[in-house]
């Protein structure tokens, strides 16, 4: 068996690195987990990583603690080298060459999900404005208003 070895999640804080050896690996508490780990604030099927086009993502399996990356609690990631991941309460950091050229390629694609409204993705508000603010109390909406203002 000659796997190709696509990166490794190091412990922070000592411990020994885990190969990435598989395109989609599975981090939990069972045993026919890929990552096997053994601690209470891991849950059974904690976590999926996933080895997509030369990048690592990780993506939460619905577990009771969350993962994180660089800090910031996230449901699914892209993952890039260097990156701190928390899994339950276990910091790690993945190494692996990324492919040349892509660095931030879908993180650029990637929009904050509370910038717009769901009128505004919708085209149904322009940019910047805000439908209720410009109504007077008492004033019923009219959702033509969106389409047909200028």
């Amino acid at each position: 068996m000659n796997a190709q070895v696509n990166g490794e999640l190091v412990p922070i804080g000592g411990g020994d690195p885990m190969p990435l050896i598989r395109e989609v690996l599975v981090v939990g508490r069972r045993d026919n987990c890929d990552i096997k780990m053994e601690f209470p604030n891991i849950s059974g099927r904690h976590c999926e990583l996933l080895f997509r086009q030369g990048f690592w993502y990780i993506r939460d399996l619905n577990s009771t603690n969350g993962i994180k990356v660089n800090g910031a609690r996230v449901q699914e990631k892209l993952l890039h080298s260097c990156d701190e991941v928390t899994i339950g309460k276990r910091n790690f950091q993945i190494f692996y060459n990324e492919p040349n050229g892509h660095y931030m390629r879908e993180e650029e694609e990637e929009e904050d999900i509370m910038s717009k409204s769901l009128l505004e993705k919708a085209g149904l508000l322009k940019p910047g404005r805000q439908g209720s603010g410009s109504r007077r109390r008492g004033q019923s909406f009219d959702p033509a208003d969106f389409l047909l203002d200028e």
